[in-house]
């Protein structure tokens, strides 16, 4: 009698992980498809029925309106709703750059992920830059992103570092501060939306500015 019960218990856990997986995808997809229509003001009702669930599943799942804005640009920088469960260090771009043969390489490889993050993202980081001046609560939301991004370019830093690839005078906290602004989004848009730049052209010129302001050649 035990060892039946015991698989059927595994199997039924396993079933609800999946069903569980599923409605936080459909929630996020719901409110990314809503946010870039109507912006952060979106109702949270509205998201819910988009996404068929109660209101109050959205709350239990995310917290609150920012976590799940936090939650629809962590999809969008992964490439997906699948990708963005996968931790960070795991993901094939990611783990391209990790491997990389040199430091150059490597640099060059994370150049090549920004045109494809902003494409994705920009849309809804350009709608939440334009509230925060007037609305604290996108305000605190775009500093907590803002925080994100820097400890994960810190991260990239730090990697070469230990591998004592930054150049001669670069330290740790000058090359992040140098990674953060080259590759923030107003650069990205002063480059290709307003000077007419391709994203090939952008990222040939990161993948130069990077190099010589990390590696110092």
């Amino acid at each position: 009698m035990t060892d039946e019960v015991k698989p059927r218990r595994r199997y039924v856990s396993r079933r609800r992980a999946e069903q569980a997986e599923r409605t936080r995808s459909d929630i996020v997809e719901a409110a990314g498809t809503l946010f870039r229509e109507g912006g952060y003001g979106v109702p949270m009702t509205a998201i819910a029925a988009r996404a068929g669930v109660v209101v109050e599943t959205v709350y239990r799942i995310f917290g609150s309106k920012a976590g799940l804005f936090i939650a629809v640009i962590e999809a969008l920088l992964a490439g997906g709703v699948s990708r963005a469960a996968t931790p960070v260090e795991e993901r094939p771009a990611i783990r391209a750059i990790r491997e990389g043969p040199d430091p150059a390489k490597q640099v060059a490889l994370y150049a090549a992920t920004q045109p494809g993050i902003h494409r994705r993202a920009g849309p809804l980081l350009r709608a939440l830059l334009d509230g925060k001046a007037t609305d604290p609560e996108l305000a605190q939301l775009w500093d907590r992103l803002e925080a994100w991004r820097l400890e994960g370019q810190g991260r990239f830093v730090a990697m070469l570092a230990q591998h004592e690839a930054l150049g001669s005078g670069v330290t740790v906290e000058s090359a992040t501060d140098a990674l953060f602004t080259l590759c923030s989004m107003a650069v990205y848009d002063s480059l290709v939306h307003q000077r007419g730049w391709t994203d090939d052209q952008y990222e040939a010129w990161l993948a130069r500015a990077l190099s010589r302001e990390l590696l110092g050649c």
